[in-house]
C-alpha cells in the first residue's frame, strides 16, 4: 500500500519472508487496489479544498496539475483510459496505481473506467513482477 513500492516492494519482500507465489500475488494484488478506490474517489474533493484554504496547496497542486498534464496529454488524449492500464501495468518506479490515480483525476476519466483500467494494469505489473521475482523473465 506504500505509495512508492507499491507491489514492486511488496512481492519481493513476501518472497523474501518464504510466503506462497499465490499468496503474494493475491495480497499484493488486493493491497495496490483498495487504496485505488479511495483516492480516487477523494481526490477532487480535498485538492479542491486544501486549494481554497491554503496558498501553499494551491500553488502545489497548480504545478503538479499543470506538469503532469504537460508530461501525458497527448498520449492520454491519443489512448485514452486504454492509457492508464498500459501506464500502471509497467513495472518501473513512478508508474504505478497511484500515479495512475492522479492521471484518471487530472484527464477526468470516469471513475468505474479508471478503477477497471487501474486495476487490470495493477494485475499485469502483479504479474510481471511475480514472474520476473520467479526466474520465469527478466528483465534488462
Amino acid at each position: 500500500m506504500l505509495p512508492i513500492t507499491e507491489l514492486r516492494g511488496s512481492i519481493p519482500l513476501g518472497f523474501a519472508m518464504g510466503l506462497p507465489a499465490e499468496s503474494t500475488f493475491f495480497w499484493a494484488l488486493i493491497g495496490n487496489a483498495l487504496p485505488c478506490f479511495f483516492i480516487l474517489w477523494v481526490l477532487g474533493p480535498i485538492s479542491v479544498f486544501l486549494m481554497r484554504h491554503s496558498r501553499f496547496f494551491e500553488a502545489f497542486f497548480t504545478k503538479l496539475f499543470e506538469k503532469t498534464k504537460t508530461k501525458h496529454e497527448q498520449t492520454v488524449t491519443k489512448y485514452g483510459a486504454i492509457f492508464l492500464l498500459v501506464f500502471v501495468a509497467i513495472p518501473i518506479p513512478g508508474s504505478g496505481a497511484w500515479t495512475g490515480c492522479l492521471l484518471a483525476f487530472l484527464f477526468g476519466i470516469k471513475y468505474w473506467k479508471a478503477m477497471s483500467c487501474i486495476t487490470a494494469g495493477i494485475a499485469i505489473a502483479d504479474l510481471l513482477v511475480t514472474l520476473s521475482i520467479k526466474g520465469v523473465i527478466v528483465f534488462f
